[in-house]
């Protein structure tokens, strides 16, 4: 009754023409509005209405051609040609009907899998029930597809910009379980999402297949234009999208659609550019370096420099091998170092270590001072300061008062003190006296 009702009133509506002006105050007010959310409600109980009729056909006419399932998966399809071929299976070739139904390819394994099926031939009132449940199906696709068609019609007056995002039909659905366009409008993009996603337990067919979170606009035709992959990630942009819609549309602004237009134009932007293939790398040369040219020092005091700190003999007759001989190592806890060339036979080199004057250690002025005040002796001298003879000593023997202390070096010292004053390497002018001043 409920089905009539509805067909009813939409037939009473069709033929009046609506205008964008007519739609004033809440879109919940207006008299078409609670008919259009029932025709959407009555659309989904209509399709599972569908699958049961399908799935009662098939298990009646497997018993006449029960490959026909396997052949023809959709349900609509299998359908049609259950009616089409009855009883008869030689219907199959050169049959003009069954060819606007199937493709050819398809007719072709069917036409063939026919002439050798197992079935039995149905009696006449099982065949008469299945042939009634066929008309009852393809009665009620029309009538869907009639319910359809007027709530597109009438969804361009009440949400244009909705529509023109998702569809007309979609959109009447979400409305419909939002309870509303104004609630749709109140409503968060991730809830929007997921209107619609209640599992429905079609009868005799697994609820695995239902993807979790998803809801009537993951099932969208402008979702499921893209690879699976991408889907879920669409979902979450064209929601959001349709939130900034049903609010545009709430306040009956932009009734041209324009809105809708730039929101889809957007989206179609952003999934041609998730679709698009990555950028080819290109191949290319190194930069130059920014480095700037280096200094570089020159003259007598590098090149000094260079002299003290190059190789020394020693280092280069380590360094050097010797070819077809095995090396004996330095140590045994590093194998693998040895000592080169130093004290082979043969060599013709001196052992020692020889004083390269160029490489030896510098001593300054000052230092050379503080050595030459430490070297000078004062008082006798001794085995310890200076190497001279064991048996010097400071005691000095004499005839008349025996043996007598003195210091045979004081007369030294003061000579010696006197040559450091005057005839010093290291000594200085102490005061210039002029001419001038002289003679005043």
């Amino acid at each position: 009754q409920q089905f009539a009702d509805i067909i009813e009133k939409i037939s009473e509506h069709v033929g009046n023409q609506r205008k964008n002006s007519d739609v004033l105050g809440p879109v919940e007010a207006d008299p078409e509005y609670r008919l259009i959310v029932d025709a959407n409600n009555l659309t989904v109980e209509i399709d599972n209405e569908l699958n049961i009729i399908h799935k009662f056909v098939r298990d009646k006419y497997s018993k006449r051609f029960p490959e026909l399932e396997s052949l023809v998966p959709n349900s609509l399809d299998y359908i049609r040609t259950v009616k089409e071929l009855g009883n008869n299976l030689d219907k199959c070739k050169n049959n003009l009907n069954l060819q606007q139904i199937l493709t050819n390819a398809t007719i072709m394994v069917v036409s063939v899998t026919a002439s050798t099926t197992q079935g039995v031939i149905l009696a006449d009132d099982e065949l008469f029930r299945v042939t009634e449940a066929c008309d009852m199906a393809l009665e009620l696709n029309q009538s869907k597809h009639r319910i359809y068609e007027y709530v597109e019609s009438r969804m361009s007056f009440i949400a244009p910009n909705l529509s023109i995002i998702v569809g007309a039909s979609t959109a009447a659905k979400i409305m419909g379980v939002a309870g509303g366009l104004t609630n749709l409008s109140k409503m968060p993009a991730c809830n929007l999402m997921l209107l619609g996603s209640q599992r429905r337990s079609l009868s005799g067919f697994s609820t695995t297949s239902l993807l979790p979170h998803t809801g009537y606009i993951y099932h969208s035709e402008i979702v499921q234009s893209l690879p699976p992959d991408l889907r879920r990630k669409a979902a979450r942009l064209v929601a959001a999208k349709c939130t900034l819609a049903a609010r545009v549309d709430s306040f009956h602004e932009s009734a041209d659609g324009k809105v809708g237009y730039d929101l889809k134009e957007e989206i179609e932007r952003k999934f041609d550019k998730w679709q698009e293939p990555p950028p080819v790398k290109q191949v290319k040369p190194l930069p130059a370096p920014l480095d700037g040219q280096r200094k570089k020092r020159g003259g007598r005091r590098y090149r000094k420099m260079k002299e003290r700190l190059g190789l020394t003999e020693i280092r280069k007759q380590a360094n050097r091998m010797t070819f077809a001989e095995i090396e004996e190592d330095a140590y045994q806890e590093d194998l693998g170092f040895s000592l080169g060339q130093l004290g082979k036979s043969g060599s013709g080199r001196v052992r020692q270590a020889q004083v390269n004057e160029v490489s030896k250690a510098r001593i300054s002025k000052s230092l050379q001072r503080t050595l030459q005040k430490q070297s000078m002796v004062y008082g006798g001298k001794s085995t310890v300061r200076d190497r001279s003879s064991g048996t010097s000593s400071s005691v000095a023997f004499t005839p008349l008062q025996g043996l007598e202390i003195v210091n045979p070096q004081a007369a030294e010292k003061k000579v010696a003190e006197a040559n450091q004053k005057y005839f010093s390497n290291m000594a200085e002018f102490l005061k210039v006296k002029r001419e001038s001043e002289g003679k005043q």
